[in-house]
């Protein structure tokens, strides 16, 4: 097991801020060939994890607390630098965990299709149509937190 770092916006410095930054750039723009507005002004709202090996960042996620009526929360921004190596499951983790934590009882996901499968052995569920994303085809998942899961 890993540590995961845990932090909000304004408790990042600049040099974490680069680093996330830098490679949400390198997977989700120049990886996947999508040129797209990374920055989205809900990186400040959110509530930022990631995984360092070599010290480098190897998985990263972000939560977005999209109802608090609801406690309805967003898990996006999901990536690891080192596939196959159970990065990805374990920052998922946290994240679900970290959410809980804060009070969630449903995250939603807008995944990439491909990476449905992933999503749903950590028991999320499809929740409406397929949609294009920046030309990627992306499907919105849901995860309902009980008693069984918190």
């Amino acid at each position: 097991m890993n540590d995961v770092v845990i932090k909000r916006f304004d408790e990042l410095d600049t040099k974490e801020l680069y680093e996330i930054l830098e490679t949400r750039m390198k997977v989700f723009v120049v990886e996947q060939q999508c040129p797209y507005q990374d920055i989205d002004a809900q990186d400040d709202g959110g509530v930022h994890l990631y995984i360092k090996k070599d010290g480098k960042i190897a998985a990263y996620l972000r939560i977005i607390d999209k109802e608090p009526p609801e406690k309805l929360m967003q898990i996006g921004r999901v990536l690891t630098i080192e596939r196959g190596t159970g990065l990805g499951a374990e920052i998922l983790k946290a994240g679900i965990s970290e959410a809980a934590s804060l009070g969630a009882e449903k995250i939603y996901i807008e995944a990439q299709v491909y990476a449905k499968g992933f999503y749903e052995r950590e028991g999320f569920v499809v929740s409406g149509d397929e949609f294009l994303e920046d030309d990627i085809p992306h499907v919105p998942m849901m995860l309902e937190l009980g008693s069984s899961r918190a």
